[in-house]
C-alpha cells in the first residue's frame, strides 16, 4: 500500500441543464457538513440552463474556501436523483471503482484532516479557491478494495440507522403538526393579553452578579451573554425567574425571527432591562410550557416579524405580544400536547448527535482500514 494521486482515480464533470429537464425543486446547496441542502438562493427568474447536473454516486464541491469557517462544502450524491447545482461548482465522479470506491472516498473527504488539507492548499488574493488541480494532486493511501468495503459497510450500516431513527422523528413531527392543526380549527383562538403579564424585579440588591446574566437567542433559548460587561451596573437588571420568559422587541436583523425565551433552569437568571420580561398570569388556565411551544414554532416568528413596526428598525411591542391568538384548551389536553412535544424535541436532541457521531466515525474508519491494510 502507497500513496497514489486522487486525479488518478477521479474525473470532472460539466455536464449542464440545457434541455431544461430538471426544475427548481432539483437545485441542492452543499454544506460544509458534507450534506446536501436545500439552496439558500433565491431562483426566482434564474435560467437553470447553466446548472450543473450532479448525477447519483458523483461528488461535488465549492472551490471558494474562504469565509467557511475552515471547512470546505462538499457532498457526495448517495441517492438515486439526478441533482441541480450552481455552474461555479466543481462535479467529479470515480468512473472505475475497483482501486477506490466513492463511498471510501466520502469518508476520506468527510474528517477535520480534508477540511485542513483544503484550506491550507487554498489560493487567491480576493477569495482563495481550492481548485480542480489541488483536488487531483491529494496523495491518498489506499487499502485494498475488500478493506475498502468492510469499513465501508460498517459506515453506512451505521448512516442507515440514523436514517431510520430520522424517519420516525418526521412521523412524530407530522403528528403533533397534525394534532395542532386540528386543533387551531376546533378550538376558539383566544389573544394571550388576557392571561400573561409583565414583570419588572429589578437587581437592586445585586443578589445575582455577571455570572448570572444571560442573553435571548433566536432559537428560544437563554444564553451567556455576548455583550461586554466590564463596568456595567447590574442594578437595572431585570430578574427572570423559573418559567418566566424574556423577549428583544427588536426584530430586525435577526433572520426572520425574534429572540425569545422561556427561563426553565430551575434558577433564575438576570437580564438587560432592555428586555421586556412577562410570565403567565392565570396558570389554571395555560401552562408556561404550552405557551413556549407556540413560541418556538416558526409560524410565531413570522407573525412576529409581520406585525414589527418601525423605521430605522422594527419591533414588535408588548401591545403586540399581548394581541397574539392561540387555541387553549383543557389543562390535560395542553399537557398531553407539550408531552408530544417534548419528545419531538429529545428525539430531536438525540438525531443530532447520531449525526455528530457519524462525523467523528469518518476519520476512526479511515484509520483503522489503513492500520488493517498494513498489518
Amino acid at each position: 500500500m502507497g500513496l497514489a494521486k486522487l486525479g488518478n482515480y477521479i474525473v470532472q464533470s460539466d455536464a449542464r441543464n440545457f434541455d431544461g429537464i430538471y426544475g427548481e425543486d432539483a437545485v441542492v446547496g452543499l454544506s460544509t457538513q458534507k450534506q446536501m441542502i436545500l439552496t439558500k438562493a433565491d431562483l426566482d427568474g434564474v435560467n437553470l440552463v447553466s446548472y450543473k447536473l450532479f448525477p447519483p454516486h458523483y461528488f461535488a464541491y465549492v472551490p471558494d474556501t474562504s469565509r467557511r469557517g475552515d471547512k470546505m462544502s462538499l457532498a457526495y450524491n448517495s441517492t438515486e436523483n439526478v441533482y441541480l447545482v450552481s455552474s461555479i461548482s466543481v462535479v467529479f465522479h470515480i468512473p472505475n471503482e475497483s482501486s477506490l470506491l466513492s463511498d471510501y472516498l466520502f469518508m476520506y473527504f468527510n474528517r477535520p484532516e480534508f477540511d485542513r488539507y483544503s484550506r491550507f492548499h487554498s489560493w487567491g488574493s480576493a477569495r482563495e479557491t481550492f481548485s480542480w488541480e489541488e483536488m487531483c494532486d491529494i496523495e491518498i493511501e489506499l487499502p485494498s478494495i475488500d478493506i475498502q468495503k468492510k469499513y465501508v459497510n460498517i459506515y453506512n450500516a451505521m448512516v442507515a440507522n440514523q436514517q431510520s431513527y430520522e424517519s420516525g422523528l418526521e412521523d412524530l413531527k407530522f403528528v403533533f403538526e397534525g394534532y395542532i392543526d386540528k386543533l387551531r380549527k376546533m378550538q376558539k383562538q383566544e389573544s394571550i393579553g388576557q392571561m400573561i403579564e409583565l414583570v419588572e424585579n429589578r437587581n437592586d440588591s445585586l443578589k445575582y452578579g455577571i455570572d448570572d446574566v444571560r442573553g435571548v437567542s433566536i432559537e428560544k433559548k437563554f444564553i451567556l451573554t455576548k455583550a461586554d460587561m466590564s463596568g456595567v451596573v447590574l442594578k437595572p437588571y431585570y430578574i427572570v425567574q423559573p418559567d418566566e420568559f424574556a423577549y428583544v422587541t427588536v426584530t430586525s436583523r435577526n433572520g426572520e425571527k425574534i429572540s425569545l425565551a422561556r427561563n426553565n433552569s430551575g434558577k433564575n437568571y438576570i437580564c438587560s432591562s432592555s428586555y421586556i420580561v412577562f410570565r403567565v398570569s392565570s396558570v389554571e388556565r395555560l401552562l408556561p410550557s404550552y405557551l413556549n411551544m407556540y413560541f418556538e414554532r416558526s409560524e410565531f416568528d413570522r407573525y412576529c416579524r409581520f406585525n414589527s413596526w418601525g423605521s430605522a428598525r422594527e419591533t414588535f411591542d408588548w401591545n403586540e405580544m399581548c394581541e397574539v391568538k392561540i387555541p387553549i384548551p383543557d389543562m390535560n389536553t395542553q399537557k398531553s400536547i407539550v408531552e408530544i412535544y417534548n419528545s419531538y424535541l429529545k428525539r430531536k436532541e438525540i438525531n443530532e448527535k447520531l449525526k455528530s457521531q457519524l462525523k467523528k466515525l469518518c476519520p476512526i474508519l479511515i484509520k483503522g482500514s489503513l492500520e488493517e491494510a498494513s498489518t
